[in-house]
This record gives structure tokens, sequence and C-alpha cells, in this order.
């Protein structure tokens, strides 16, 4: 594209190949599929934007794949690629990383909105022993904030904000690669910014888990738990963190670490 358009996600099952007409015939390529947008979206487009008939944005699906659109009425766009054809598709990011935070009493919003700028492939709420915060949580108002930063970022993969899990269920399920569970106050423990590059520079894994404790810290019982499941302790380094500086420190260390070793990795 000779310049960079504005982007807005929508999901997959809301791209279905329909023509100007509604109806297209068996086989045929729609000629510029249609897209309603919901008022929301249509809201955004022409009151936020100030997009009018005839302004170009990209469309994403979240899902690694970008079309060019073009505004046709104040709520619909016309894609100008095949559904088949996108402009741009992109793998999964390598590795696939994990954020599980226990839900801090200020600031979740912005770690997950930077949790995404990052990089980030799955976030996952926890409820600790000490969490202050325990219910009420506002899923669908952060779900919202990570497709907007996914917008914001020019990323072309949203994460996935999964339901909120207790630790002692979080850590009794299996984790695929590398588990690190962030704490302090223990000596001797690998510096996480050390272990990244160490990820980098052998075999790197496809998938990566960090684990964030509540402000409180975890407790001995939910670390020896981690422990038994194959979490790996490690130190974010000697300062105390809030949950919220630990979660973006953390995952910045894992997402920017250097990729000599990730170049050949293929997603499976």
């Amino acid at each position: 594209m000779a310049r960079e358009l504005r982007r807005l996600l929508i999901p997959p099952d809301r791209l279905q190949p329909v023509g100007r007409a509604g109806i297209e015939p068996a086989g045929a390529e729609p000629a510029g599929t249609l897209v309603q947008l919901e008022p929301a979206e249509a809201h955004y487009v022409a009151r936020v934007l100030r997009f009018r008939r005839g302004d170009e944005l990209a469309v994403i699906d979240g899902a690694g794949s970008l079309w060019s659109a073009i505004l046709e009425q104040p709520a619909q766009l016309r894609l100008q690629q095949p559904l088949a054809q996108p402009l741009q598709r992109a793998a999964p990011p390598q590795p696939q990383i994990t954020l599980a935070m226990a839900v801090p009493k200020r600031d979740p919003e912005l770690v997950w909105r930077m949790a995404a700028e990052l990089g980030a492939s799955r976030l996952q709420p926890l409820i600790a022993s000490r969490s202050v915060v325990r219910s009420g949580l506002p899923l669908e108002r952060w779900r919202t904030i990570l497709r907007e930063a996914t917008e914001q970022c020019e990323r072309l993969w949203l994460p996935e904000l999964a339901d909120p899990l207790d630790t002692a269920a979080w850590f009794a399920a299996p984790v695929a690669g590398p588990a690190l569970l962030a704490t302090s106050r223990r000596p001797d423990l690998p510096r996480l910014p050390q272990l990244a590059e160490a990820f980098a520079l052998a075999a790197a894994p496809r998938q990566l888990s960090l684990a964030i404790g509540p402000e409180g810290g975890w407790t001995p019982e939910e670390e020896e738990a981690a422990l038994a499941a194959g979490w790996q302790l490690v130190s974010l380094g000697e300062a105390i963190l809030r949950t919220s500086t630990a979660a973006v420190a953390g995952l910045a260390c894992l997402a920017l670490a250097p990729r000599a070793g990730l170049a050949d990795t293929k997603s499976s």
C-alpha cells in the first residue's frame, strides 16, 4: 500500500461472501464483498475517524488477514480483494506467549492493552489467594480494549482473553513449552532477561507462559503447586514491583528478546 490505512477489526464470522445483490450465482466470486458495520463500528468510522463515502480503510479479521476496503455507505464497507486472497496475511506470532496475571486493583486495562501491543497471544486473568479483586471482572470491556489495541498497533492477530481461573485450577492444568513464574524474596533465582536471551539462542520454544502474582505476592502453597506442575521460578530483579509493572516488564523481556533462534521456527 502506498500509505498505511486506518484499521478496523471485524471478526471472521462476520466476513461472509455476500455480493451487492445479497445473492451470488453458484461458484461466482462476489464482486467486492460487502461488510455491514455494527452501530458502534459505524459510529467510530463516521464520528471518530470522520470518514465519508469513498474513503479507504483496512479491515483485519484478528486471525492474520488484512483487506483494503471502501466506505460505500455510513454502515457498509466493500472489500477490494476477494476474501480468500487478502492484501496481507501473517502467520501466528512465534513464540506464542501466554501472560497469566492475578488481576490487580489498579491498571488491569492498561496491562492488557500493552500486552496486545507487545504481541502476547493469550491473556489469562487469575484469581490468586491474595487477590483483592475477585469478581465482577469487565471481560467484554477488556475484549474491546484488546480489539482497539490490535487495530492501533497494526498487528494482525487478536490476543485471546480467557475466562478467569483461580490459581489452583490454572497450575493444575498442563502447559505447553517453558512456564515461568515471577516471584521475589528468593535467593539465587535466574533472571528473566537472561532466560529470554537463552531461549532465543537455543532451540526456540513455540510457546512460552509467564505468570505474575498479586500485589501481596504468591502464597507458599501457590508456588509449591506451580513447581509441582513444572513451572520455573524466575526473578525480575531486586526491586519489588507492582503487579502491572511486573507484567509489562516480564512480557517485554520475552516479546522483545533477540529472535536469532526463532528465525527458522515454523508454526505447527
